[in-house]
C-alpha cells in the first residue's frame, strides 16, 4: 500500500468500526467507558501523524488495540459472541475476551514506549530499556484496574459490565498478568522488526 493510501485506510477502518460499535451497543454507559481510550488514541495518532510521525508498526498496533476496545464496548467484554463460541468449544468457564484486551494492554503500549525511549535516547543500555518498558506497561495496567475500581464505586449499573469479572475472584491479578505477558511477548517478537522500521524514519 502506498504511503498516501495507508493513512486513509487506517482512518477508514477506525471510523467504520467506531460507527458500528456505537450503533445500539449492549450498554451505552459501558460503551462510552470502553471506547473512550480508543477515541483519545485516535486524536493522538492524528496529532502525531502531522507533528511526530511514528513507525508503521506502531500505527498498526494502535489500530488493532482500538478495534479490540470498540468490539468490547459494543458487546461488553463478557458477551463478545466469538468468545462465547470459544468458551463453549474449549469448555471454558467464562468468556475470555477481556483477557485478549489485557494482553493487548501490555503488548501495544510496550512497542509505543519502546519507540519513544529509543527515539529520545532515554537509556544507553538495552537491559534498562526493556526493564523500564515492562514496568511502564504494568503501571498502565495497574492504573486501568484502579479506574475499573473507581467506576465500580461510582456506578452500580455500569460497574458489572465494565469490570467484566464474571465472578472470577482473581480477575484483577489475572488481568495484570496478561498485560505483563503481552509486554514481554511484544519485546521478544517485534523488537527486530521495530528496529528496522526505526532505522527507516
Amino acid at each position: 500500500m502506498s504511503n498516501k493510501l495507508a493513512p486513509m485506510a487506517w482512518v477508514a477502518v477506525f471510523l467504520s468500526v467506531f460507527l458500528w460499535s456505537g450503533i445500539e451497543p449492549k450498554d451505552r454507559a459501558t460503551w462510552v467507558l470502553e471506547v473512550l481510550p480508543a477515541a483519545i488514541g485516535f486524536g493522538l495518532v492524528v496529532w502525531c501523524f502531522f507533528r511526530y510521525p511514528l513507525t508503521p508498526l506502531v500505527y498498526q498496533l494502535i489500530l488493532v488495540h482500538a478495534i479490540i476496545l470498540m468490539v468490547g464496548g459494543h458487546y461488553t467484554y463478557a458477551e463478545v459472541p466469538l468468545f462465547d463460541w470459544f468458551r463453549d468449544w474449549f469448555g471454558w468457564e467464562r468468556n475470555n475476551y477481556d483477557k485478549l484486551g489485557h494482553l493487548a494492554q501490555g503488548f501495544v503500549p510496550a512497542i509505543i514506549a519502546r519507540e519513544l525511549v529509543i527515539r529520545f535516547g532515554v537509556f544507553a543500555r538495552r537491559g534498562w530499556r526493556s526493564f523500564f518498558i515492562v514496568c511502564f506497561c504494568l503501571a498502565v495496567s495497574a492504573f486501568y484496574e484502579l479506574i475499573e475500581w473507581w467506576v465500580a464505586l461510582l456506578s452500580d449499573e455500569a460497574a458489572e459490565a465494565f469490570l467484566g469479572t464474571q465472578g472470577y475472584v482473581w480477575d484483577t491479578q489475572s488481568d495484570m498478568a496478561w498485560a505483563l505477558s503481552g509486554a514481554i511477548l511484544a519485546l521478544i517478537l517485534l523488537g527486530r522488526v521495530h528496529d528496522r522500521q526505526l532505522q527507516g524514519l
